[in-house]
């Protein structure tokens, strides 16, 4: 048995594929009489709200979905994520970054490709060229100095995942700490076994699992759901009509109908079928979840 987590940002209303990856995030947990815990990932404190975080529980909980124990927020444990990012300082594993973002679009666009990995453009500045960009008023972020191993991670749905480490940030210019960072602390610190997620989150999985091996940290295991799309094939967002459960209930689709529409998604129920989330929990089988997008149809968010 392994305890599960759901970490949605509170940053507006949670839509079908959220709401489809807390169910199975649940399902794995509960399945097997896990833990489940709910972090607010809530760095962003510009568009992070406590309404939204409110709303997205609400919504958990109209589904027929519990947690263990109060909800974490992030915003409330920089101490911790500050104290990891010493912990790397001190070991020589970072270094200052003055790039702005159309710096790194134009790396990214440069011959090596789209979306290669940083180029390390600051990694090799001389004092006296970080201290030019201090005067010129730029505030570094700070990145990890990976060594540009591949790292494999065996992921449930996945497989195995090979990934190269990339010098990803692990404190934004303003000072926050960045994503990267804070997940795997708190997924260390809050015992979660099983990281259950959506599969837009695989690719930074390798580099993850890296990170919290240089802190000394357990590595969880890892399964990575499809994801759901618009009728255009792009991933689900508000532009594509009724995606959340309050669009939703506005046209007459209560909460059960979403959960069963969600489980008949998943492949743990079948059409017009009425469940409770302890049946779809009681049926539930990683083996028969979808590997493939769901794609939704105009039909189904008109």
């Amino acid at each position: 048995m392994a305890t599960g987590r759901f970490a949605p940002s509170p940053t507006g209303a949670l839509h079908l594929g959220n709401l489809r990856t807390a169910l199975v995030a649940w399902l794995f947990a509960r399945s097997t009489g896990s833990g489940f815990l709910v972090r607010m990932e809530d760095l962003d404190r510009v568009t992070s709200s406590r309404a939204h975080e409110a709303a997205q529980l609400a919504d958990l909980a109209a589904l027929g979905l519990d947690w263990d124990g109060p909800v974490v927020r992030q915003s409330e444990r920089f101490d911790r994520y500050l104290a990891a990012l010493e912990a790397l300082r001190s070991a020589g594993l970072t270094y200052e970054c003055y790039c702005t973002r159309r710096e790194i679009r134009e790396a990214a666009a440069a011959p090596h490709g789209p979306g290669a990995r940083y180029p390390g453009t600051c990694r090799s500045l001389t004092p006296g060229e970080r201290a030019e960009r201090r005067r010129d008023g730029r505030p570094p972020a700070i990145r990890l100095r990976a060594t540009g191993e591949e790292v494999t991670v065996h992921d449930r749905l996945a497989g195995a995942v090979t990934g190269v480490v990339d010098d990803v940030v692990l404190q934004r210019n303003d000072g926050v700490p960045a994503y990267n960072l804070a997940v795997v602390v708190d997924d260390a610190a809050q015992g979660v076994e099983e990281v259950v997620r959506g599969d837009d989150l695989l690719s930074s999985t390798p580099s993850q699992a890296h990170l919290a091996g240089l802190l000394g940290l357990a590595i969880p295991t890892y399964a990575h759901v499809a994801l759901v799309l618009g009728p255009d094939g792009e991933r689900l967002a508000k532009r594509h009509g009724a995606v959340t459960l309050a669009d939703l209930a506005a046209r007459g689709r209560s909460a059960a109908e979403v959960r069963a529409w969600l489980a008949v998604s998943l492949g743990l129920a079948t059409p017009g079928e009425r469940v409770t989330a302890a049946d779809v929990a009681d049926r539930f089988d990683p083996a028969v979840l979808p590997r493939e997008p769901w794609t939704l149809s105009p039909a189904d968010l008109a």
